[in-house]
Parts: structure tokens; sequence; C-alpha cells
């Protein structure tokens, strides 16, 4: 299965006068004839208002294996951190747990 490329989301929505809801994302996205997979990538972002390019890029989630370098500990962290509403938990920024930094000393 293909995924949209934050590039792809965001040549979608070259259109869009921001502040913008999901709504409004989609009708644009939709009228720019948006690939299937950036539709659904645009329908996973949270309801709010997007006030620029750059909510659509943290809250849009597009590829699932970006999390790919991160440890299971570093992926639980990002599990259980909390971050701006909408924030997808991929982005989240999260340390090495102390012992995984020993252990690469």
């Amino acid at each position: 299965m293909a995924h949209a490329t934050v590039d792809d989301v965001l040549g979608a929505l070259r259109n869009v006068d921001f502040p913008a809801g999901r709504t409004q994302l989609l009708e644009a996205a939709r009228s720019a004839g948006a690939s299937g997979e950036v539709m659904s990538a645009l329908r996973g972002i949270p309801p709010e208002t997007c006030t620029s390019r750059d909510d659509i890029v943290r809250s849009v989630r597009t590829d699932p294996d970006s999390d790919l370098g991160h440890s299971q500990a570093q992926r639980g962290d990002q599990a259980r951190q909390g971050g701006k509403p909408g924030l997808s938990q991929h982005l989240r920024e999260v340390p090495k747990p102390p012992i995984e930094e020993e252990l690469d000393r």
C-alpha cells in the first residue's frame, strides 16, 4: 500500500488560505485532485483549525514506518508523552533512555 508524503499533502493544499478546518482542507485537496492516500492522511488529522502548513505537517501521519530509528523504549515514551493536541505520536521528541545512552558509550 502506498503512503502519502508530506510533499504530496502540502502540494494538494497549496491554494488553501489559513486558518482552515479539516473540512476546508479536505475540500481543497479534493478540488486539487489529491490522491486517495492524501485524502486518507487528511481525514486522520484532528478537527481543530490549522493555522499554518506547519500545523498540517505536525498533525498528519504520512508514513507508518517513520519511527523505525527509535527503540521500543523510545516508542513507548512517545506513546505516553503528552504534546500538542493533534501532534502525531511519531513526531514527538524523545530522548534515549539512560540505559541506552550508557550502552552506546
